[in-house]
């Protein structure tokens, strides 16, 4: 089993005031590479880049970072051209791919295992019981992905609940509203309307290997930045080995970004799963569980219309960017 560290942050919770904010290390001349653009907004499992940054360990590459609002936004940079790579979901990469983006997954920064949550009255003590019901989940490939989920699991159609569209920003409201009788959300969100009296009903625990963020780059642009990537997947398992070994420090260099008190930054990683490098190996071979899942994740989109063509799943990933075994 991976391990466990634990995220009391909204799965894709922003930071205001970042979005568009390029920043560009000091790089020595002898590096030949063109500067790598990389778009990413704040999550837990991202952070792991920033610290690296923080601490100088990407001096050496001409890395710079584009902190965007949301993953719609580092998709949106990587169609524009304006970034090389971006952190996202593998269901945004997915849709990206169905968009015709040359995308290749080069990093996997988490896995949730609980982080997301489907909530429901009281009433609702089982899966089951949700026939009838008023479902609220974002509309998106991620809460598609969720819904799909949660229905499977719970021996369900989509004929047989009512899907009600709610964003991110007005869950708690819909909730307290009425407007929705079980609700897909994730933290912080979930702890506020657990301590208002909604039912734990599952999460991600029940369909896992299913979320995987992941650090995906641009195909037709890897050749050229090659060394940069490299550094980049090492400075995030630098960063990763940072936070095992030295936790409450890692915590309070993580505090700021993540818009917490250093003391309470480690909740942030609640329900996420963070693969080591020998994880990463396994889950980035051609034939590896992040293949396998990515092949079902296309069949559920599919049936969702939120993917317009069956990937082939060519060059979805690569394991040639992580640090050799002995790193």
């Amino acid at each position: 089993m991976l391990p466990l560290l634990v995220a009391n942050l909204a799965r894709r919770q922003l930071l205001q005031g970042l979005g568009g904010l390029f920043v560009l290390p000091l790089v020595g001349a002898c590096f030949r590479e063109p500067p790598l653009a990389v778009a990413s907004h704040v999550w837990p499992g991202y952070e792991l880049m920033f610290l690296a940054r923080e601490e100088g360990w990407l001096d050496e590459a001409p890395i710079r970072f584009l902190e965007t609002r949301s993953a719609t936004e580092s998709l949106a940079a990587l169609k524009e051209g304006r970034v090389q790579a971006a952190a996202l979901t593998l269901d945004e990469v997915l849709r990206g791919r169905a968009d015709g983006l040359p995308l290749t997954i080069i990093l996997v920064f988490d896995i949730s295992a609980g982080a997301d949550v489907v909530l429901s009255r009281p009433d609702i003590q089982t899966p089951a019981q949700l026939k009838g019901r008023r479902i609220g989940v974002e509309t998106s490939a991620l809460g598609a992905l969720m819904l799909a989920r949660t229905l499977a699991y719970a021996g369900l159609s989509k004929a047989d609940v009512t899907v009600v569209p709610v964003t991110p920003d007005q869950h708690i409201e819909a909730w307290q509203a009425g407007k929705v009788d079980t609700l897909i959300t994730y933290e912080p969100i979930a702890s506020k309307l657990l301590r208002s009296g909604a039912h734990h009903l599952l999460d991600s625990r029940a369909f896992p290997e299913t979320i995987f963020d992941v650090l995906a780059v641009r195909s037709d642009a890897a050749v050229n930045h090659k060394k940069a990537l490299k550094m980049l997947v090492a400075g995030h398992f630098r960063g990763l080995e940072h936070l095992r070994r030295n936790p409450q420090d890692a915590a309070y260099r993580l505090a700021e970004r993540l818009g917490l008190p250093g003391d309470q930054a480690l909740n942030a990683f609640r329900g996420l799963s963070l693969p080591a490098l020998s994880e990463n190996r396994y889950l980035l071979d051609g034939h590896g569980s992040l293949q396998v899942a990515a092949k079902e994740i296309t069949q559920l989109l599919r049936a969702d219309g939120l993917l317009d063509k069956t990937d082939d799943l060519n060059g979805l990933v690569s394991n040639a960017y992580l640090p050799p075994p002995s790193e």
